[in-house]
């Protein structure tokens, strides 16, 4: 009998079979949901979450996204008895600094989506320390109190809606009438605040408000317009009902500064002052005041820096979890990965830290579900 002939070249049989090292046993066996199981047909919101642990890619970044928010839950419900005195820091209760201070962070375009009822959810039930939004943020949670955004296309021609006086984000749209109001409803407002602010200056002493310090601060503006507005779908209302501080160092940076600035002619020479230095004192002061600090921050940009700076003032966060689409390789804010904020020192080294990539709208009803709303 002849002998038998390898029938793999020496060179590919070896880059092909490659021998392989034990696999640790850390590791886990990918699988996911297994939907022929009757028990999977009826699953809550976090057995699903719970079998995205091993399912690979986002979704594994998705249910420690949960873990790391429940660890944030747990240290806010233990009794101060379970704290060593070494990291006590104040007083708990709720007009006061949480043994675990979770600061939320979130964009624009949150508020105007359907995700503004999952965040008004978290505030309603103080789920949150304090909110860093950025100035749309603030605005169109007034303005969907006063009318309706609608569903449209993403593919709606701009110069078409443009001539028709309606706004597109993204696939909603806004019509210009809602601003109109916004303004009708804004200035009353504005007027009654500077005429406060004049009189608690005139009060104080001062001969006028610009030799006395500002008596307003984006923060305290925010929790005005909450308590104005007086709407159980509003975040803001629940901000001022919760004592739950608002932070938007950018303010002026959309309809707002709209009307600031056509008050400024309209109250002329007198003018409505916001002292933005006392804000940042609040903040840091949170996270400085905290025995631990996470964040969760929604979208990237102001609203992720601003957190993570407070929280740098602490040496670092204890908790952080990031979601958006953003990528690193042109160095943005929204693209950075958490070890890049330890760095800064605004994550701790050992803290449990996780970047899900995903559009917002689409995971965090899911998170909260699995978390916040589970219990």
């Amino acid at each position: 009998m002849s002998e038998s002939k390898e029938y793999k070249p020496e060179l590919a049989n070896d880059a092909v079979m490659k021998a392989s090292v034990p696999v640790p046993d850390t590791f886990e066996e990918v699988h996911g949901m297994d939907y022929s199981k009757p028990e999977s047909r009826n699953s809550t919101a976090k057995d699903l979450v719970k079998s995205m642990k091993t399912m690979g890619f986002q979704a594994s970044n998705l249910y420690t996204s949960c873990e790391i928010i429940d660890e944030m839950r747990h240290w806010r419900g233990k009794h101060k008895s379970e704290i060593p005195e070494t990291e006590m820091k104040g007083e708990f209760d709720d007009n006061g600094y949480q043994k675990a201070t979770i600061f939320l962070g979130y964009t624009s375009n949150l508020i105007s989506s359907g995700l503004r009822d999952t965040l008004r959810f978290l505030v309603q039930h103080k789920m949150v320390s304090a909110i860093v939004s950025s100035a749309g943020g603030i605005e169109e949670d007034i303005i969907k109190c006063l009318a309706p955004t609608y569903m449209g296309d993403f593919a709606l021609p701009g110069k078409d809606l443009r001539e028709k006086g309606l706004n597109r984000i993204g696939n909603m749209i806004i019509p210009n009438e809602n601003y109109c109001k916004f303004e009708d409803w804004m200035n009353p407002i504005l007027d009654k605040m500077l005429a406060e602010q004049t009189e608690s200056a005139k009060k104080r002493g001062a001969e006028s408000l610009d030799a006395d310090a500002p008596f307003w601060t984006p923060s305290t503006f925010i929790d005005r317009l909450g308590a104005e507005i007086n709407d159980e779908t509003s975040v803001l209302y629940w901000a001022h009902k919760n004592h739950i501080p608002i932070f938007c160092p950018s303010l002026t940076d959309g309809s707002v500064g709209d009307m600031l600035f056509f008050h400024t002619f309209r109250a002329s020479p007198q003018q409505l002052r916001l002292d933005i230095v006392a804000d940042i004192r609040k903040i840091n002061t949170m996270s400085l005041e905290a025995t631990r600090a996470g964040m969760i921050i929604l979208g990237g940009g102001l609203i992720k820096h601003h957190i993570c700076n407070a929280c740098l003032m602490r040496n670092g966060a204890d908790w952080a979890v990031y979601i958006n689409t953003g990528q690193e390789f042109d160095g943005s804010d929204a693209g950075a990965r958490p070890d890049e904020a330890v760095s800064w020192g605004k994550i701790k080294a050992e803290a449990h830290m996780i970047k899900l990539y995903a559009d917002v709208t689409t995971v965090f009803p899911l998170i909260v579900a699995a978390t916040f709303a589970s219990e």
